[in-house]
């Protein structure tokens, strides 16, 4: 295996790492109602939505259109005032 191979690991790696943390705080979201860190939660006024979103945008089974239901949530998760 040479340096383009390690290469391509590595990739996979970071990539399956960014996804792991996408549905950690997808997760997160989802259930408590909140989104972690310190810019996130000023600019997401509905996280349940949000959280909602995330997850489709991964679980989506190879179809564009859930794919894209997924990133409407997210949106919607930003734009949609809350209640409260």
């Amino acid at each position: 295996m040479g340096y383009g191979g390690f290469g391509f690991i590595l990739l996979g790696l970071v990539v399956l790492g960014l996804a792991v943390a996408w549905v950690v705080v997808g997760v997160h979201a989802l259930l408590l109602g909140r989104v972690p860190g310190k810019r996130l939660p000023w600019r997401v006024r509905q996280p349940r939505l949000w959280g909602a979103g995330a997850l489709l945008m991964l679980f989506n089974g190879g179809s564009p259109s859930l794919f894209a239901v997924g990133v409407g949530l997210v949106a919607l998760g930003y734009a949609v005032k809350s209640q409260r």
